[in-house]
């Protein structure tokens, strides 16, 4: 991964394969469900905006990718997050196992709903 990524094209890319993959497709999750999001970097991590403020950030790690940060549910939304909950804001899923991207596009919803 590049020490300062000016673009997300350009975070992804130095990544091996298998997480380029996965960032990949949470990416276009992201914009598929916050289709006026505007891509930048901000604390050198993809990173989605709405409205002039930050929403949703990705993250690619050696054996996990990360989403931040976890929004406020209901109970059946919050058992559905829990398996990846790790820590008060981040939600870690492991590569090689199978990502929850529907999981991930209702965070970036309520993320949205948040941020108005």
């Amino acid at each position: 991964m590049a020490a300062h990524p000016a673009t997300i094209d350009a975070y992804i890319a130095g990544f091996p394969e298998n997480v380029r993959t996965v960032l990949d497709d949470i990416r276009r999750t992201l914009h598929r469900t916050l289709p006026d999001a505007e891509e930048v970097i901000s604390y050198d991590i993809p990173t989605l905006k709405l409205n002039g403020r930050n929403v949703v950030h990705f993250a690619g790690w050696k054996e996990h990718v990360s989403l931040y940060p976890i929004p406020d549910g209901d109970e059946t939304f919050e058992a559905a997050i829990e398996p990846y909950r790790a820590g008060k804001g981040t939600l870690k899923f492991r590569l090689g196992k199978p990502v929850p991207y529907d999981l991930i596009a209702q965070v970036a919803t309520r993320l949205a709903a948040r941020a108005g």
